[in-house]
């Protein structure tokens, strides 16, 4: 079991790589969140983050997916993905705490 995160400007992008990754790989949503400041006088992007688990096999690919795909609507510089494979039950835990509702 492993832990993936795509990190990306814009909600849009976010769900789009995700569609795509979720189609080419099995993985499961378990978090989406929101990143931005309180103070809306910066000019900052609406920050997404979308946490999915699955096998380490399928959240590699996964990850590697959403990030092809949301260079269709980022910089290279604006997209982070990561894995953490098998992680802690805590770890785990927190992955499923969200902002929007699964």
């Amino acid at each position: 079991m492993a832990m993936g995160f795509l990190e990306v400007a814009g909600y849009g992008a976010a769900l789009y790589a995700m569609d795509k990754a979720c189609k080419g790989a099995e993985i499961k949503i378990i978090g989406v969140d929101t990143i931005n400041p309180k103070d809306t006088s910066a000019n900052i992007p609406l920050t997404v983050q979308i946490k999915f688990e699955g096998s380490v096999s399928d959240v590699k690919v996964g990850a590697e997916i959403a990030r092809e795909y949301a260079l269709r609507f980022n910089e290279e510089n604006e997209i982070i993905t990561s894995v953490i494979e098998n992680p802690y039950e805590g770890t785990s835990a927190l992955g499923h705490i969200s902002k929007v509702k699964i």
